[in-house]
């Protein structure tokens, strides 16, 4: 069941209840939905997660925790599926982003060497960046999608063998 395959790497709530950041919360952080593990809450929070993975700003977590707990989805779920774009998979992933927006606008796809400077930064808005924002924005939102349905498929189906065991282990007695 997609419960238990969860909750294997999901950290205790009361641990993250104690982080330092959520606190501004106050008493919506309390709510026990946010916390709990069923069908709308996973998937919620995978589609949330994955929105935001492909978001190119900082805080990403935060930004999946503001989502999350108005939404009433599973917190650290969305949290942790937010690390999709991690150190190593960030370049892969938003040049991917990038070129699909490149491809929606029609342009060509420019090579260009990435170089941690303000310059850099502030030169490639111009060039590469409409075509990667656009690609990031649509790359949310088909993987958030993407990512709610097929949560939600995974665990009816989950669910649907479990009964159907359990039916047959009852017509076998």
């Amino acid at each position: 069941m997609p419960k238990k395959f969860i909750n294997k790497f999901l950290p205790d709530h009361k641990t993250i209840r104690e982080q330092k950041f959520l606190k501004l919360f106050g008493s919506m952080f309390q709510d026990p939905n946010l916390w709990h593990l069923n069908r709308h809450s996973a998937s919620g929070a995978f589609g949330i997660g994955l929105f935001f993975a492909f978001w190119p700003v900082p805080f990403q977590m935060w930004l999946s925790a503001f989502a999350a707990i108005p939404l009433r989805v599973n917190l650290p779920l969305s949290i942790a599926t937010v690390w999709l774009t991690n150190p190593l998979t960030m370049p892969p992933i938003f040049y991917g982003a990038y070129k699909v927006g490149a491809w929606v606008l029609g342009t060509d796809v420019r090579e260009f060497e990435f170089q941690l400077s303000w310059e850099w930064l502030m030169g490639s808005v111009n060039t590469i960046g409409p075509a990667f924002l656009l690609g990031c924005m649509i790359c949310s939102v088909v993987f958030g999608s993407l990512g709610y349905a097929t949560m939600s498929f995974l665990w009816r189906r989950s669910v649907i063998k479990s009964w159907q065991a359990r039916r047959a282990k009852r017509q076998c007695h």
